[in-house]
């Protein structure tokens, strides 16, 4: 049995297609809304570590584009984790747990790909 949890943010368009696909695919998954329900250090840094700070977070996001240029040229795997803390949006979405595997985003293909697993 597959155990997955879906993070994101309620009110995101790409997350609420990821739920819907989920759900016609009758795929049970736990869904975890970090801005209302929060993430931890730990999370992050395990996202962080596998997936890398770079493949975690939405560029194209008003959070990112509001950044100041000095705190977007000092990110590293370490800076970054207080800063997804304060600003959960910047985490691309969704992003999806399964059994500990890790991926950001939606894609059909990619989702029927994942679990057919």
């Amino acid at each position: 049995m597959s155990n997955t949890t879906l993070y994101g943010i309620s009110n995101c368009d790409t997350v609420k297609k990821a739920r819907k696909w989920l759900e016609a695919q009758n795929i049970d998954f736990t869904f975890v809304d970090f801005r209302k329900d929060g993430i931890d250090a730990a999370q992050v840094e395990g996202w962080v570590n596998t997936l890398g700070w770079e493949g975690l977070i939405n560029k194209r996001s008003t959070t990112w584009k509001e950044l100041d240029e000095a705190t977007k040229a000092g990110l590293n795997n370490t800076s970054i984790v207080p800063v997804l803390l304060d600003s959960p949006t910047l985490i691309k979405r969704p992003l999806v747990d399964q059994n500990g595997e890790l991926s950001v985003g939606f894609k059909t293909a990619d989702f029927a790909e994942r679990f057919a697993r």
